[in-house]
């Protein structure tokens, strides 16, 4: 146990300050490639729902059982080789620093005037169409990207992680990257994603909200309102978003910036519209983007210090 928990903390520490390299070969494409011809196989004909839960399946168990072996092969060999092994597994599950650059990226031609520049990077990050946006537009599709992912990239693998270890981790991971690929409600895969789709809201219920309400109580508050005023609000836009857990970190970073997110965006030449978050006392612009890194950055170091003095309480009382 105490191994697990300073490796966990390895894996966090490393992530903020070296994220993944880029050159190196990271797990989620080789995840990302069995999904894609695995669909290949199985998303046609009859029977589509039933399909899509025995990819889910499938996918799990390799990943799971792909983990476990390698960290339990680990420590058998050695406890420090073990610890190592596991903080590496855990470095390149998190995205703590990687989604800090990709939303610079976006920021620093921003900052600088060059929006050409400033949509094409964010065309990177983000689905909808970027071509027409101005600074606002800009900004807020960076700004719900890194509050989504706060959850989605550090806090929820974060979760598992100190449930299950590395394997824990992984497990997530599986999930997330499967609703990413397959979770969508369109034609094409609203039956044959729709338990990848279940098991991600599933497994992100729990660390979205704590996330959320970590962004409000410790990030600065650039709103100016008071803490039960921000709390109330939060809590009532949360549910009008149509993610059931999305909804929990966007709401807490537009009120905490005292923004509004949400709103018309473009997919494809397709309008969707979606209900505004937050007070909108300040309008959207570019230094937004910086305070909603700040946010994840604080948020997760809070969850990570909260959850390592859960368990080590449990494993003294254990």
């Amino acid at each position: 146990m105490q191994a697990h928990f300073i490796a966990i903390a390895l894996g966090f520490v490393l992530d903020r300050l070296i994220g993944d390299p880029s050159n190196w070969p990271h797990p989620v494409r080789w995840i990302g490639t069995f999904i894609s011809k695995l669909t290949a196989v199985l998303n046609k004909g009859r029977a589509r729902v039933l399909k899509g839960a025995g990819m889910l399946f499938i996918t799990l168990f390799l990943v799971t059982a792909i983990a476990i072996a390698i960290t339990g092969i680990a420590y058998q060999l050695h406890i420090v080789f073990g610890i190592i092994t596991e903080a590496i597994l855990i470095v390149i599950g998190l995205a703590q620093k990687s989604l800090r650059d990709a939303a610079l990226e976006v920021y620093e031609p921003l900052k600088a005037g060059d929006m050409d520049a400033a949509r094409t990077k964010l065309s990177y990050i983000v689905g909808r169409d970027t071509e027409r946006l101005k600074e606002p537009g800009i900004a807020r599709g960076a700004i719900e990207t890194v509050s989504e992912n706060t959850s989605d990239g550090v806090t929820a693998p974060l979760f598992w992680a100190f449930l299950f270890g590395a394997p824990g981790l992984w497990m997530y991971k599986a999930v997330n990257t499967l609703d990413s690929m397959i979770g969508y409600k369109d034609e094409r895969y609203r039956d044959f994603g729709k338990f990848s789709a279940l098991a991600d809201d599933v497994l992100n219920f729990i660390p979205a909200r704590i996330t959320g309400l970590l962004i409000l109580l410790t990030s600065r508050n650039e709103s100016g309102l008071p803490l039960r005023k921000r709390l109330s609000g939060w809590s009532k836009d949360a549910r009008r978003h149509p993610s059931p857990n999305s909804g929990f970190l966007e709401a807490a970073t537009a009120w905490q910036l005292g923004i509004k997110l949400g709103g018309k965006s473009t997919y494809r030449g397709t309008v969707s519209e979606r209900p505004e978050i937050g007070p909108g006392q300040k309008p959207l612009n570019g230094e937004h983007i910086k305070s909603a890194i700040e946010q994840m950055h604080a948020a997760s170091f809070a969850f990570w210090i909260i959850f390592t003095i859960i368990g080590v309480i449990f494993y003294a009382i254990a």
